[in-house]
């Protein structure tokens, strides 16, 4: 059987901040349905419910060396979903609030790395592939490679470096090379860590893996142009042919219009309908006029620049006057974009209703109660916020880049194929045609109808996207 161990900073259940969280849950588990022998190794963070951490029983104890300092090691295990999870346990490095954001964090992250590696012969699991995800990660595929231990299992192992953002590198001032990483200053000198005269975790990690990977084909390919790429684009336009895009998957259980608590009316692609029952009780819940035959567009993001916010605020307006429609937002993030909407909600009253924060069972009825989703991304590596709304019958409107335009695919009338709009570029006049687009097609029933059993045929469960790591992880292991 073979072996895999997966590394990552975060994952659901037990502690999360972002996406990374979600695939770290869910990816393992289908991997495990795929016949691999897959372990997963997270920080014993502060925040890990009690629950759970009194569930943990100890591996062992020991020290083990952060360049020229010793610190405490405790290895902890714990059996959950069917997975064997293993815990870092370092009160100094791991007993704060949060997981990240804090002036030591490379120390942190290069303690957890080495940790990693310490823990195969604790554990005595030798694993065929050792697949480690963003930049907390990436120094665990630097160590293997230039300073593994001596046994010599260790040189046995392919490493699997995935990007979930590569906005987000990890980047240190050069003098932790010595002080804190141990390493010798000509892998700094010779530019596998060196980025603009500091250290770059994840330029490590892509210089080392054995593979990388990113999460969606398309943003496989927009990262090796500079648009996109973060500085690292040349970088990864020479690993071009060890780079693969795998769109991620979302928990088909979890997000299932059939059986999800928090609806008034279930339904599936048969029972689609149902979704107005769910509409209206949405519009009263949210003091909006109670019209079954009016569409409702909703957004649930993170209120930052790169989640196009700025194209919606060029056109709502103008939308809102002039169509029929209603409009929910629900997220959190910069002031000046929540600021920005509650003004839009003043404005419009009897068409627009924003929450501000995030409630997980508002954000389930807004998938089921709404018509469209809206998703104007700058750029956006997989996303899940379209799959969910596939998954339950709500139309995206989306820009066509990473993940976004390998998810969702032109509707055409004329035919009847496709499941949302898209536009290519990031332009407020192109997102406004793409919404009246959608309020037009949403005037027909039938074809609206198709519409949503298209999306609702969507697969976008992770064992496709499992099978894909299998067969990449087997290629590998030969």
């Amino acid at each position: 059987m073979l072996k895999v161990l997966f590394v990552a900073s975060e994952a659901v259940p037990f502690i999360k901040t972002g996406g990374l969280a979600d695939v770290a849950g869910s990816l393992p588990k289908a991997l495990r349905g795929k016949g691999v022998d897959i372990r997963v190794v997270l920080p014993k963070y502060a925040g890990i419910p009690a629950s759970y951490r009194q569930q943990m029983e100890v591996v062992c104890r020991m020290e083990i060396a952060v360049a020229w300092r010793k610190k405490y090691l405790g290895i902890e295990k714990l059996e959950e979903g069917g997975i064997t999870w293993y815990f870092i346990d370092n009160e100094e490095y791991f007993a704060r609030d949060g997981c990240y954001g804090y002036d030591d964090d490379a120390e942190r992250f290069a303690f957890f790395s080495r940790a990693v590696l310490a823990l195969l012969p604790a554990v005595d699991f030798w694993p065929d592939i050792l697949h480690t995800n963003d930049w907390h990660t990436g120094l665990i595929n630097v160590f293997l490679k230039l300073s593994p231990p001596e046994e010599p299992r260790y040189g046995h192992i392919r490493t699997v470096f995935t990007i979930h953002n590569l906005k987000y590198q990890g980047i240190f001032p050069k003098e932790i090379m010595t002080d804190v990483l141990g390493l010798d200053w000509k892998y700094f000198n010779n530019g596998d860590l060196e980025y603009y005269d500091a250290v770059n975790f994840m330029k490590g990690a892509i210089v080392y893996a054995d593979h990388i990977t990113t999460v969606s084909r398309t943003y496989a390919e927009e990262i090796q142009y500079e648009y996109f790429g973060e500085g690292l684009n040349g970088l990864l336009h020479s690993r071009r042919e060890h780079l693969t895009g795998i769109v991620n998957g979302i928990d088909t259980a979890l997000y299932d219009p059939a059986t999800d608590p928090h609806l008034v009316k279930n339904y599936d692609r048969t029972t689609a309908m149902r979704k107005i029952d769910n509409k209206v009780a949405l519009q009263r819940e949210l003091n909006l006029p109670e019209r079954r035959r009016t569409p409702l567009i909703a957004m649930i993001t993170r209120l930052v620049e790169a989640k196009g916010l700025d194209l919606v605020m060029r056109i709502i307006d103008e939308l809102l006057i002039h169509e029929d429609f209603q409009f929910v937002l629900l997220g959190v993030g910069d002031r000046f974009y929540e600021d920005w909407f509650r003004e839009l909600a003043w404005r419009h009253p009897q068409k627009v209703s924003i929450h501000i924060g995030f409630d997980n069972a508002l954000a389930q009825r807004l998938y089921a109660g709404s018509e469209m989703f809206l998703m104007p991304s700058m750029y956006e590596p997989c996303g899940i916020g379209q799959l969910i709304a596939l998954r339950y019958g709500s139309i995206p409107i989306v820009r066509a880049t990473g993940g976004l335009k390998d998810t969702v695919h032109p509707y055409h009338k004329e035919t009847g194929t496709g499941n949302g709009f898209l536009f290519p570029n990031f332009n407020a006049h192109e997102l406004m045609y793409a919404i009246k687009r959608g309020l037009a097609i949403y005037k027909h029933i039938e074809s609206w109808q198709g519409l949503v059993e298209n999306a609702m045929d969507a697969d976008y469960g992770w064992p496709r996207s499992a099978e894909e790591y299998a067969v990449l992880y087997e290629t590998l292991a030969r």
